[in-house]
């Protein structure tokens, strides 16, 4: 075992020299290195990191000593306890109000990035150091050579990847905090990549870095047309994005025809100069032959296939569907008709973990192994504490190398830029081995009730809402007998968050309740988005990602028919309570047919991209510092 784990290649220059076959062979063999060896190189990795960390304050505080002792890594292991944003959360405001000091890391703080996940309303802010942009793009680095063993000829033509930038903003102390992959499209790294014919994109930098979602989506599109016929595959990072590129694709193709047969920009679309000039290099002249061919395909009364009929050559469809995503799964068969779905990578705020090493594989069967570089893992048993009822302690812990295939475990990681025993909030179960390292399925996010795209709502933020909503309907003597909800990713495009409410009038002998007027619904969908965290507003607002709150007002009664149908499959009328949150399926369905009334959010919630938290808990720091000491 060598001292340190080795690197993937990784050439510095465009070269038309440069032997990639040889390459993609070194990056197998580094892959089938560090999946032989788990163990040994995770040693090695939880070494570096208390020593790079020694002078960081926090680890200095839970482990007694520096992490630069000799006995540094038995001391965390013993004593290091498991935690949660909100334990970390002083530390992070110190760093975001402009403590330059070594907090949670011996490294400076260059970034935070926000987690989708969201912390008393509002976005998790994740420590990120410089040096953390280098294992992002090792991780990039590997995913082409494994697909390459896949699907040959890669380098053969194009991907039509469509990217984008999301709202960023500065902490006090003036640090940027924005989504991972902003902060990865932003860095030199990507805008500075060297030439790679397994990763020549359709859409040009200039498309992906407008921060106007509607011009970058046009953009990316024209050009994604324009080269159809060198297109080899499709995607975008969530299958959500992607089938929003397919509905804007068919309301706005007509146009965009127009501008491939004109060979002209349409100006009242893309005004940005920088994305304009772009496009028209790509565009270029006029091209009437491609315009007919894309109308032919779009223009047909049915859209499945659209994919293959677009783009003939494409070879599959690269996203994410595992988790929340696996909900659009049917919609991107239907638009596929037949091409393989990719699910290649697994990441997250918090560190990148591992990528999937059968990348073409049935959608359910998706497992991603981890690379055992990216951070120190651990991983606490699912089934242990839940069966004695007690809190789950570091002492449950087990290593990578030593999980149990079938079995459910909680992700936790220690990482470079300062999180130590962190409790992810993925629940992953071991599906198999690539020589000794596991491979993990993807089975949920612990107590996310409802997702559309990157937003998360968990029951007890859903049961908030709800509360804060219904007060609307106090004055009309109508009061809410029980709730449930889904995702509705098939009736409309966007999804929506989707409540059905079965309400009690004024109980007999009290004077009649006012009928409850529309607008008084409508005020209640609006009153419970503006309770929801920021991530849900900003989809909603910023990227229009997710469409209007619905609530379907279904009849008296109906939560007792609910029940009776939970019993006739086998639940226990002892035990039996309400979902909160429900999937389609045969409950929605009946659900849906004793629905009396529809009412949407009227307008778009009200949403601050600036981060609202630190200012919160700085008030509270002196009391939890010492709670936390």
């Amino acid at each position: 075992m060598p001292e340190a784990p080795p690197t993937a290649p990784m050439p510095e220059a465009a070269s038309a020299s440069w032997d990639w076959e040889d390459a993609h062979r070194k990056t197998l063999d580094l892959i089938e290195h560090l999946t032989t060896y788990p163990a040994e190189t995770q040693q090695l990795v939880l070494k570096e990191i208390l020593q790079q960390n020694a002078p960081a304050e926090y680890l200095r505080r839970i482990v007694g000593v520096s992490g630069a002792s000799p006995g540094a890594a038995e001391d965390f292991r013993r004593l290091a306890p498991l935690v949660t944003y909100e334990d970390i959360l002083p530390f992070v405001t110190r760093i975001a109000n402009g403590d330059s000091s070594p907090i949670l890391s011996g490294r400076p703080i260059r970034e935070f990035l926000t987690s989708s996940g969201t912390s008393g309303g509002e976005r998790k802010l994740m420590p990120s150091i410089a040096e953390e942009m280098e294992r992002r793009s090792l991780l990039y680095s590997l995913l082409m050579p494994v697909m390459s063993q896949a699907v040959p000829g890669l380098d053969k033509g194009k991907a039509m990847y469509l990217y984008f930038v999301k709202a960023e903003s500065r902490t006090p102390g003036g640090l940027p905090a924005r989504p991972v992959l902003t902060s990865y499209y932003k860095s030199r790294h990507f805008r500075e990549r060297a030439h790679d014919p397994f990763t020549v994109h359709t859409s040009p930098d200039e498309a992906i870095l407008c921060v106007d979602a509607h011009q970058s989506m046009y953009a990316q599109l024209l050009c994604g047309l324009v080269h159809r016929a060198d297109v080899l595959r499709v995607g975008a990072v969530f299958a959500s994005g992607f089938l929003r590129a397919i509905d804007f694709l068919r309301q706005h193709w007509p146009r965009l025809c127009h501008d491939i047969r004109t060979g002209a920009v349409d100006a009242g679309v893309i005004t940005d100069r920088a994305v304009r000039g772009a496009v028209e290099r790509v565009l270029r002249a006029p091209d009437p032959a491609l315009a007919d061919a894309v109308e032919d395909a779009c223009a047909g009364a049915s859209w499945q296939g659209i994919i293959r009929k677009v783009w003939p050559n494409t070879k599959y469809i690269d996203v994410i569907v595992t988790g929340a995503m696996a909900q659009y799964i049917p919609t991107l068969e239907h638009y596929g008709g037949g091409l393989p779905l990719a699910c290649t990578m697994y990441a997250s705020s918090e560190c990148y973990f591992g990528l999937n090493l059968n990348p073409i594989c049935d959608p359910a069967e998706v497992a991603y192994t981890l690379i055992p570089t990216m951070c120190f893992f651990e991983f606490l048993p699912v089934q242990s504490n839940a069966e004695t009822g007690e809190e789950p302690d570091h002492r449950d812990l087990v290593g990578l190398a030593d999980v149990k295939l079938g079995h459910e475990y909680e992700l936790v990681v220690t990482t470079y830029s300062g999180l130590y025993r962190y409790r992810v909030g993925d629940v992953l179960r071991v599906a198999g081995f690539k020589n000794a390292a596991p491979s993990f399925n993807f089975v949920r996010r612990k107590n996310v009730a409802l997702s559309i795209d990157a937003d998360k709502t968990d029951e007890a933020e859903l049961h908030a809402a709800v509360s804060a909503a219904v007060q609307h309907l106090e004055p009309f003597g109508a009061s809410l007998v029980e709730y449930t909800s889904y995702a509705d990713t098939a009736g409309t495009s966007p999804g929506h968050y989707v409540l059905f409410w079965e309400l009690r009038l004024r109980a007999s002998g009290t004077p009649t309740p006012m009928p409850v007027p529309a607008s008084v619904f409508e005020d209640c969908c609006l009153a419970m988005e503006e309770s929801l965290n920021s991530v849900y507003r900003q989809c909603r607002v910023a990227d229009r990602s997710v469409g209007p709150l619905e609530i379907r007002v279904v009849a008296a009664g109906t939560f007792d028919k609910l029940m009776d149908y939970a019993l006739s499959r086998g639940a226990s009328i002892n035990q039996y309570k309400a979902p909160r949150c429900v999937r389609p399926g045969p409950v929605v369905e009946l659900l849906d047919g004793r629905v009396e009334e529809r009412y949407f959010s009227p307008k778009c919630p009200k949403w601050n991209p600036g981060n609202k938290q630190w200012a919160a808990a700085t008030n509270n720091n002196a009391k939890t510092m010492s709670n936390t000491s």
